[in-house]
């Protein structure tokens, strides 16, 4: 029998580790008020998530779902992480296929509420008709949802925006000013998948239908970084909109073996270096440079003079057969100075300590979060387009600097590369970008505030399920 006053949530990410890591960290806050929570995913995609702290196993329960086989899908790939970036069509189409068994869990458990993700757009009105209340959980920033606009848009096939370059101005319903927007060269790189169909239902439909079906918008986010981006949110999509935090990571105790021996060699490394002088090089578990790109990055790291440690993943998933290489003798021209680890690498640890000064990043949210709450500098190289909204906006804080790219097709210099490691790293005109990543450095490590925003939304929660 549930406790009085709690609640049952029944929580379903998206298959990629950027959004089951976010959903776990607001699970277990969740858990941690006394609710209780079944987390759902498959069962190779649990396995490799972090173990929650002992305390709270009797109320965050993982509940495992089979994956359906589809064709053109490996065997084992669960999670984007798992494939090639032009083969996640195919669990998107294996992902659909759980409706039926996402219906019955609905029916056996009958939760208070559903928190939910943006692929899963079936849900919704699924849950309506069992009288079963749905919030979206946005891992995406306020600025990224914005560029959908009225849902009506989109779903009335109302939106004049036809072509990639239509995406890169500010929308017309942003009534205040503002240099954040789409670059060209990111929205063209996956304009067919995110924005028209491509042989399958297109992200954007699947997150309008999810905003215009679900009861209530949870955001990973909060009023110190984009207050007049949530408050526009409410007024063009006319529902609840609640910034939960930013979410910053805990630290665990669980590695296994292999993952201390690594952490052992890694620290010895950083040990060796001066305060602040290290850049961490990692571009997360979704993106891999091309070949030309780890070029010009490998051959700017060299150029910059500075430190830096680079976790560097050649392969995305088994089925990704475009192996990168590095430029010929480069490893030999930069040891000492440089480390390039191609094996797991604890980033929380690493940004921790205190020789790393600053990352070098692909400007997702997870690693941009990780870095602001270590109080690191960050240079930023987004390829996606929901990166490059990032990007743009720690820009416009001055909290990150963008390395100079062509407009057209994303290309960049190993010049570009050393150029903006070092004013952000050293120089004095980029004093702006270190001083602003301290402030921000405060706030994310103020428990206080992140309790505030997750009691809030719990008594949201409360106040308004269903009797």
């Amino acid at each position: 029998m549930a406790e009085q006053g709690k609640l049952h949530i029944l929580m379903f990410p998206w298959l990629a580790f950027g959004h089951l890591i976010p959903y776990l960290e607001l699970a277990k806050l969740i858990a941690q008020k006394g609710h209780r929570v079944s987390f759902v995913s498959t069962h190779r995609n649990i396995e490799r998530l972090p173990k929650p702290p002992p305390n709270l196993t009797h109320r965050l329960e993982f509940v495992k779902i089979q994956l359906p086989k589809v064709d053109n899908l490996p065997e084992d790939a669960e999670a984007t992480i798992d494939l090639p970036f032009e083969m996640v069509r195919y669990l998107k189409i294996a992902f659909d296929e759980l409706q039926p068994r996402i219906i019955c869990l609905l029916e056996d458990s009958s939760p208070d509420w559903v928190i939910a993700d943006f692929a899963q757009y079936w849900l919704y009105p699924e849950a309506a008709k069992r009288n079963i209340l749905c919030a979206f959980f946005s891992i995406f920033t306020a600025t990224i949802l914005s560029a959908t606009g009225p849902t009506s848009l989109i779903l009335q096939n109302q939106d004049d925006r036809v072509k990639p370059e239509d995406f890169t101005v500010k929308p017309k319903w942003v009534p205040f000013e503002t240099s954040v927007s789409m670059r060209f060269f990111q929205i063209n790189r996956q304009f067919k998948e995110v924005i028209v169909d491509g042989g399958n239902v297109s992200d954007m439909y699947r997150l309008v239908a999810t905003i215009d079906g679900c009861d209530v918008v949870v955001m990973r986010s909060c009023y110190e970084f984009e207050p007049e981006w949530l408050q526009l949110l409410e007024n063009i999509y006319q529902k609840p909109i609640i910034p939960v935090g930013h979410l910053p990571p805990t630290t665990t105790n669980g590695d296994s073996e292999e993952q201390n021996e690594n952490w052992i060699e890694i620290k010895e490394w950083l040990d060796t270096k001066e305060k602040g002088s290290v850049v961490y090089v990692a571009f997360g578990s979704e993106t891999k440079p091309n070949q030309d790109e780890l070029i010009e990055i490998a051959l700017g790291l060299e150029k910059s003079e500075l430190p830096f440690f680079w976790a560097l993943r050649k392969q995305r998933g088994a089925a990704d057969n475009e192996m990168t290489q590095l430029p010929d003798g480069f490893e030999k021209r930069i040891k000492g100075r440089g480390v390039v680890f191609t094996s797991w690498v604890p980033q929380l640890k690493v940004l921790s300590h205190e020789s790393v000064g600053g990352i070098l990043c692909h400007s997702g949210l997870s690693s941009v979060v990780e870095a602001l709450q270590f109080g690191k500098s960050i240079i930023l190289l987004p390829f996606l387009a929901d990166q490059g909204m990032i990007s743009s906006l720690l820009e416009e804080k001055k909290l990150g600097h963008e390395i100079a790219r062509n407009e057209l097709d994303g290309s960049f210099t190993k010049d570009a590369v050393a150029c903006s490691l070092r004013l952000v790293m050293v120089e004095e005109g980029g004093k702006v970008y270190r001083e602003k990543v301290n402030d921000m450095r405060e706030m994310l490590s103020n428990k206080d505030t992140q309790d505030g925003y997750i009691d809030r939304f719990l008594y949201y929660l409360q106040n308004h399920k269903k009797v």
